[in-house]
């Protein structure tokens, strides 16, 4: 049974953005090079003609699983976030009690998660840390290697 998929309102645009992209211009970008290979002759020993196929068939898979979580989603609307605990799609500002950095995250579903742009999943292991505490918390995040990381949440918005 799929668990849902978390999605802001953002998120689930950009997941119906990019299964049009795959449906659309790479299918047809695929099926192009499926018929430039048929044209090189003899299928049986066609090795660009293999590549393609296989390159059809791991796109079908993607839009696939994409498709998939697009049935599953469910959409956290921003108005609807409670500030008072972390939860999906609020954005928690965070005080590093070791180095006394601040840093805010933004905490989303799995499928958009972007940690370059600090959008961190709730399921990654700093979100799953701050998830159901409060402002003033100090969470404790475990990493690989050393000690844990304590984080002290001084905010937390929509």
């Amino acid at each position: 049974m799929p668990r849902d998929t978390v999605l802001t309102p953002q998120g689930l645009e950009e997941l119906k953005a990019r299964i049009e992209h795959l449906r659309g211009e790479r299918r047809r970008e695929v099926a192009e090079r499926i018929k430039e290979a048929r044209e090189f002759g003899d299928i049986s020993e066609n090795s660009e003609y293999d590549d393609a196929k296989n390159e059809q068939a791991m796109l079908e898979k993607q839009i696939s699983d994409l498709e998939e979580k697009l049935r599953s989603a469910r959409v956290i609307n921003e108005k609807d976030v409670d500030t008072g605990v972390v939860s999906v799609g609020a954005t928690v500002h965070v005080k590093d009690q070791k180095t006394d950095k601040s840093t805010k995250f933004k905490i989303v579903g799995s499928a958009e998660a972007n940690p370059a742009e600090s959008r961190l999943s709730n399921e990654s292991p700093v979100g799953r840390a701050l998830l159901g505490h409060k402002r003033g918390d100090t969470v404790t995040v475990p990493v690989p290697r050393g000690p844990a990381r304590k984080l002290k949440i001084t905010k937390i918005e929509r």
